[in-house]
């Protein structure tokens, strides 16, 4: 099992909430400062932002293998549209092991989305 944020259309009620399915929710959750949401065609793309002030809030959920390979399909990750990396959190999931899908495009352009995605 794998320990998974999300933060976008996979949040519960999300659009492609559907492929959390038979998937654990454990909680929400937030980074710390540091990362910030940008719009990518109609879903946003989280980044490392050194100068960001407020984190980035989603979801921890415990992804069984199959899931995680249904959501590397899903982010893009052998076209290089995200990358899933490890990310600290901010308590209750400080000191966990934690993944997320970053955006691995450039956000040149793109709107700033802040802290939360709301579709």
């Amino acid at each position: 099992m794998s320990l998974i944020f999300v933060y976008g259309t996979l949040k519960r009620g999300g659009c492609n909430f559907h492929f959390m399915a038979g998937q654990q929710f454990l909680g929400e959750a937030r980074t710390p400062p540091g990362y910030r949401l940008y719009e990518l065609d109609g879903y946003p793309g989280m980044i490392v932002k050194p100068d960001d002030r407020d984190g980035v809030t989603g979801e921890v959920w415990s992804v069984d293998a199959a899931g995680l390979t249904q959501l590397d399909l899903l982010e893009g990750l052998a076209e290089g549209l995200y990358r899933r990396e490890s990310i600290k959190l901010l308590p209750p999931f400080a000191g966990q092991s934690i993944e997320t899908y970053l955006c691995a495009r450039s956000i040149h352009g793109r709107r700033d989305l802040g802290s939360t995605w709301r579709e």
